[in-house]
C-alpha cells in the first residue's frame, strides 16, 4: 500500500447523502475474483445519466470526493473501496461514514475524513464556483484546503498512522517477519504446516 501524506487533485462536490455500498458498486460486480478493475462499476447506475456529476468533463481524473451525510452505509463490501480507488479517488471527505466502509477504506489506502455538514457545504460552494478546481487533503495536518479555505477533518489516530506508514494488514504482519521466521525456525518439525500452493 502506498504511503499517504498529501493528496492534491480535482475535487468533486458530490451532493449525495445516504449513499450505500450497493449504489457505489452493485452486487452483480461482486462475482469478479480480482481486487482490481472495478472502475467501470463505480456508481454504474448513476453514470447512465449524462448529467451525473462524474460524467462532466471538469471532474475527469478527480482524486477527492466531497460527499454528503452517511457515505458508504449498508452492506459490508470491500469492493466499494476498490471501485473508488480504481476510479482514481484517493480521499473521501464527508460528515459521516458507514463504520464498515470506513474501516475497509483505511485498510485499502483510501483516506476518509470527517467534516461537519456546515463545513462540507462551504467546500461544495467553493468547488462549484470553479468546477474542476483542485483541493489538497493533508493527512499530517488533518486539513482539506480549497484555495484559501482550509478546514480541519477528523480521522482516528490508528488509521492515520497506517495510512502515513503505508501499512495494509499484510504490511502490518511483515513488520514482525524476523520474529515469525525465528519462531518457525525453532518450531518442532512434527507439527502440522501449511505448504505453499504450487
Amino acid at each position: 500500500m502506498e504511503k499517504v501524506t498529501q493528496i492534491t487533485g480535482v475535487a468533486v462536490p458530490f451532493r449525495y447523502s445516504n449513499v450505500d455500498t450497493d449504489q457505489i458498486i452493485p452486487a452483480v460486480y461482486l462475482k469478479r475474483v480480482t481486487k482490481t478493475g472495478y472502475d467501470d462499476a463505480l456508481f454504474v447506475n448513476w453514470r447512465q445519466d449524462p448529467e451525473f456529476i462524474l460524467n462532466r468533463a471538469a471532474y475527469q481524473g478527480a482524486k477527492i470526493l466531497i460527499a454528503g451525510q452517511d457515505f458508504g452505509i449498508g452492506s459490508s463490501r470491500e469492493h466499494a473501496v476498490w471501485a473508488l480507488r480504481d476510479y482514481g479517488f484517493r480521499a473521501v471527505i464527508a460528515p459521516r461514514f458507514g463504520d464498515i466502509f470506513r474501516g475497509n477504506s483505511g485498510k485499502q489506502g483510501l483516506l476518509t475524513g470527517v467534516v461537519s455538514e456546515a463545513e462540507i457545504e462551504r467546500i461544495w460552494q467553493a468547488l462549484e464556483a470553479e468546477p474542476g478546481r483542485d483541493a489538497t487533503v493533508d493527512l499530517e495536518a488533518r486539513t482539506i484546503a480549497v484555495g484559501d479555505l482550509v478546514i480541519p477533518f477528523e480521522i482516528d489516530d490508528y488509521t492515520r498512522w497506517r495510512l502515513l506508514e503505508g501499512l495494509d494488514d499484510i504490511g502490518l504482519t511483515l513488520r514482525d517477519e524476523d520474529a515469525i521466521t525465528a519462531f518457525e525456525a525453532r518450531r518442532e518439525a512434527w507439527r502440522p504446516t501449511t505448504l505453499p500452493v504450487r
